[in-house]
């Protein structure tokens, strides 16, 4: 006969062998999930300064400020295996050197959660809703109170993933290790994530054309390129506003 020990020993690794295998179900079965995200992102407004650009910053520096339309679905990306949905919008632009690849800087990030995360199980939900039974609902808030109540990046059909900005500024400032950005050019911003799972690997930013399975790589997602101005007070600003520079203003480089 086996002792209590030894038979707990094993009623755990069972236990573990289980849970570890309906794990990795759950982590490949996201595969039959399709995929298939939508982006849009335009420039709106976008300004170099000389200052110091953050409170710690021991120097001063050009830095840039940057305002811009973001409209996304990403609605697809969430499924039973989604905690939570990380969106950043990326600033390209060319380094000073030209053997130098392009500097990459975020300007803006959000955190989506998913409906499991944003309200999480309880076991004492089932005591909760007994209760709920018994009591008079207070009325449905609805207008601004609904819309204020709702988490950033949920449609107002309670859809996670869905993002409408207009002329949002930038959480982010743009730095270069020079010092200097003022009157840069071939500058590009894209939106891009990562999809963090309750188990398995973190799945990044499928480029668009790109196809795995039944995921399908972002549609749009990159702005059109522009320049950065002059610093500010010696030239206005590059503002575009709906792809289309306003009169008597720095005209951006379009591409």
């Amino acid at each position: 006969m086996h002792s209590t020990l030894v038979r707990a020993q094993n009623v755990f690794g069972f236990f573990t062998s289980v849970a570890f295998t309906v794990a990795a179900l759950v982590a490949l079965s996201v595969v039959i999930s399709p995929q298939a995200p939508v982006a849009s992102i335009d420039l709106r407004n976008v300004q170099v300064v000389k200052g110091r650009p953050h409170y710690y910053s021991p120097k001063k520096e050009e830095y840039a400020h940057i305002r811009f339309d973001l409209d996304a679905d990403f609605s697809s990306l969430f499924n039973w295996n989604t905690k939570q949905l990380f969106v950043y919008v990326l600033a390209t632009y060319p380094s000073l050197t030209p053997s130098a690849p392009p500097s990459q800087a975020i300007i803006w990030d959000l955190i989506i959660p998913s409906a499991n995360q944003q309200n999480p199980m309880s076991p004492l939900d089932f005591f909760r809703q007994r209760a709920n039974r018994l009591q008079v609902h207070p009325k449905a808030k609805t207008g601004a109170a609904a819309k204020k109540s709702r988490p950033a990046g949920w449609s107002e059909d309670d859809r996670p993933g869905v993002i409408s900005l207009k002329n949002t500024k930038p959480k982010y400032q743009i730095t270069d290790i020079s010092g200097k950005l003022a009157e840069r050019g071939n500058v590009t911003l894209q939106v891009g994530w990562n999809i963090q799972p309750w188990v398995g690997a973190l799945t990044w930013t499928m480029p668009e054309g790109t196809r795995w399975a039944r995921w399908q790589g972002v549609q749009g997602g990159r702005s059109k390129t522009f320049g950065m101005p002059a610093l500010k007070g010696k030239a206005k600003e590059t503002v575009v506003e709906r792809g289309t520079p306003k009169p008597a203003q720095a005209t951006p480089v379009l591409g």
